[in-house]
């Protein structure tokens, strides 16, 4: 049987790429309701086609990764897309995508974009050069500037890449540079609301530089409702890196005499608004009513 990936699913089709480039529609069997499977947007599955155009998905092949909202499997990297400007940076909001991503194994790759609305901003820059000390790539971009935009190509290159960020920040138009012909739709700023209008509906990997890169609605709910409190910790890559040093093994970096992590956090060789992040997202699961 033949073998492909999942790059568009759509109406209940489920459109399978197979590695010669062929694209056949396929829906899936009932088989799957049964064993509460749903079929995902980079899902490798084994297909039957009776014909060059229409088949049925078999199986779907084991996964090592997937995101429910989006709805996507088996992502190798994120590329988090926050504005400078228009909306204006957030840190809160770019750790929890960040403790999100780390929880599913997915390499994160940080893109600051309208950079042109800005003036050199030391405290901007600051924060730049504070994620790139903790080990993530960070790269300054402008949607004015295309030459700026292909520094993101290498990162594509044999990769199943998602966008992810807020709304409004220029993820499909980052998408329009790296490939024009594909002509996404985009919306400004929304006066009334402050916020982007969406513009993509549905999950769809597109091929660029030899990788794949999704265009997603965006994450419609951003809470920890697959993570424990305890998990948390260990998606703050600087907590990681000296928590040995900590007295108790399983050292919360909460309340615990002689920890590592909170006494870097007064050094400030932690930054404080991470760890005030992290407790903040521990607090925030502790206190979520438990799912019946």
């Amino acid at each position: 049987m033949p073998e492909g990936k999942i790059v568009k699913a759509l109406s209940g089709f489920y459109y399978v790429l197979t590695a010669d480039g062929h694209i056949t529609q396929c829906r899936g069997r009932g088989v799957f309701r049964k064993n509460k499977i749903t079929p995902l947007v980079g899902d490798m599955v084994v297909f039957q086609a009776d014909n060059d155009q229409e088949g049925y998905i078999l199986e779907v092949l084991s996964r090592k990764n997937e995101l429910v909202r989006p709805p996507i499997a088996n992502i190798d990297q994120a590329i988090l897309v926050f504005s400078a400007m228009e909306p204006e940076f957030s840190t809160v909001l770019l750790d929890r995508f960040l403790v999100l991503i780390e929880s599913k194994e997915v390499t994160p790759l940080i893109c600051i974009s309208k950079m042109d609305l800005l003036e050199e901003d030391e405290k901007l820059m600051g924060f730049a050069d504070y994620y790139r000390e903790i080990g993530y790539e960070v790269i300054m971009t402008s949607t004015k500037e295309p030459e700026q935009l292909k520094q993101i190509l290498p990162y594509l290159k044999d990769k199943t890449s998602v966008i992810a960020g807020q709304s409004g920040v220029g993820k499909s138009s980052l998408l329009n540079v790296l490939r024009p012909e594909l002509e996404l739709k985009t919306d400004d700023i929304s006066s009334h609301l402050g916020r982007g209008k969406h513009t993509t509906r549905h999950v769809e990997l597109m091929e660029i530089n030899d990788g794949f890169v999704a265009d997603t609605p965006g994450f419609s709910s951003l809470e920890f409702l697959e993570m424990s409190a305890e998990e948390v910790k260990e998606c703050f890559p600087e907590f990681v890196s000296i928590s040995d040093q900590c007295k108790f093994r399983e050292c919360t970096h909460l309340k615990e005499p002689k920890c590592a992590v909170k006494a870097a956090v007064e050094a400030e060789e932690i930054a404080p608004f991470r760890y005030k992040h992290y407790v903040s997202f521990v607090e925030e699961i502790k206190d979520r009513k438990p799912r019946y």
